[in-house]
């Protein structure tokens, strides 16, 4: 079987862009209504992509002040678009950090029951000291036990999903999605991933990645091949290369200054405020990613742009542009096809979760433009070959059981 690309779209409020909900003709509010969702999956679904994707965290971030944001509660949301799709995979993120395992098996459980198997669970340990406190603690914990704790709930969780004897959905149980960056991570998405999402910007390091998870997969008895590896990949897409570069150029115009450096304050682990912009962030300041707190992953992301470019504060600010430090693509959809293609076929992914510069324009351009160019090369389906986001994905259903035989994550 000729193999094939695999395509999310990430319903990212108005776009991964932190300037996006300020480009010209997007509705900033779109994303505090629920069409705003079920149009784009709809969308989606007529493109024949795998699945929308949902991420989200339980707190309320306080860079509402300078952007939009998501507005309701994943599983409420992809409830909505189950009942307003047939095919479409439906990914949402919710966390192990501050949620209760008996309560997710049930609804997340009911959830792929509803939806005829079209159900995958993003598992995240939320980091961050404002979600921390709106739980009553006064810091995040630890990251070595939140993923000790994730690998306790997703055990639980499973475990629960496989002694159901009634409301089975026809994939078996939902697709166990989860984005592996640090050490502990990668053991976890090793172990029980099934969709592994990733942010590496160099193709090198995306097939090391890959490459480490299969190996490990193996060693943990699972075959390899019913791993999907899906990079994040911001698009800017343009009729030509002049028009996509506008494009990129007034969005970076329109990022709120105050939103980019906060974003990236978190990222680092020290605030920038009061660095100049024409400068390079001094090299003092940094830490190691495994102390800096936060996401360990995005950290290593901007320290290795930092070590790679040595740019000013202000161009680091703009060649993030709000996004959090997933990789961008600019050009014409013949370019990013391009680029698609090189990563697909090198090993360096299995597909990408697509995160358009702004909804729902750029996702109308990749539908509408890209798509059918990944299709010209024979890189994407022109039909669902299944019903299930286990069809769309080509795995199968784990052997119940299988997790939980041995450790997630090393003690520390």
């Amino acid at each position: 079987m000729t193999r094939l690309l695999h395509l999310n779209v990430n319903i990212l409020n108005a776009g991964v862009f932190g300037g996006s909900w300020r480009f010209p003709g997007t509705d900033a509010l779109a994303s505090y209504g629920i069409e705003h969702y079920t149009a784009i999956a709809k969308k989606a679904e007529a493109a024949k992509l795998d699945a929308v994707f949902l991420a989200d965290g339980p707190l309320l971030d306080p860079s509402i002040r300078h952007r939009t944001g998501n507005s309701f509660e994943p599983s409420t949301v992809l409830a909505r678009v189950a009942a307003r799709t047939e095919r479409i995979g439906l990914i949402g993120t919710l966390s192990s950090s501050y949620n209760d395992p008996v309560e997710i098996a049930r609804r997340l459980g009911d959830l792929d029951y509803v939806s005829g198997g079209r159900f995958g669970w993003n598992v995240v340990t939320t980091a961050g000291p404002v979600a921390a406190r709106n739980f009553g603690r006064l810091d995040e914990p630890d990251h070595g036990l939140r993923y000790h704790r994730a690998a306790s709930v997703v055990e639980q969780v499973v475990a629960a999903w496989d002694g159901r004897t009634e409301l089975r959905s026809p994939q078996g149980r939902p697709v166990i999605v989860q984005a592996g960056g640090s050490s502990d991570g990668k053991r976890l998405a090793a172990r029980v991933g099934e969709v592994i999402f990733s942010a590496d910007q160099d193709i090198d390091k995306a097939r090391a990645f890959r490459t480490e998870l299969r190996r490990g997969a193996a060693n943990f008895g699972r075959n390899p091949d019913e791993i999907v590896v899906l990079p994040g990949l911001s698009t800017v897409l343009g009729s030509t290369e002049d028009e996509a570069g506008r494009r990129r150029e007034l969005l970076d115009d329109l990022l709120p200054d105050a939103y980019a450096r906060d974003r990236l304050s978190g990222q680092l682990g020290f605030s920038v405020d009061g660095l100049a912009d024409d400068e390079p962030i001094p090299t003092e300041l940094l830490r190691d990613p495994t102390a800096a707190g936060g996401s360990q992953t995005f950290n290593r992301v901007v320290r290795d742009i930092i070590d790679r470019d040595r740019p000013t504060l202000g161009q680091l600010l703009k060649t993030l542009s709000g996004g959090g430090g997933h990789r961008i693509v600019v050009g014409t959809p013949e370019r990013i096809a391009d680029d698609i293609e090189r990563w697909f076929r090198t090993g360096a992914a299995d597909g990408f979760n697509v995160m358009p510069d702004v909804l729902p324009s750029g996702f109308d351009d990749f539908a509408d433009h890209l798509v059918p160019e990944l299709r010209r090369r024979g890189l994407f389906r022109t039909e669902y070959d299944g019903t299930t986001l286990r069809d769309h994905l080509g795995i199968g259903l784990p052997v119940a059981g299988a997790v939980g035989d041995s450790p997630l994550v090393s003690a520390t």
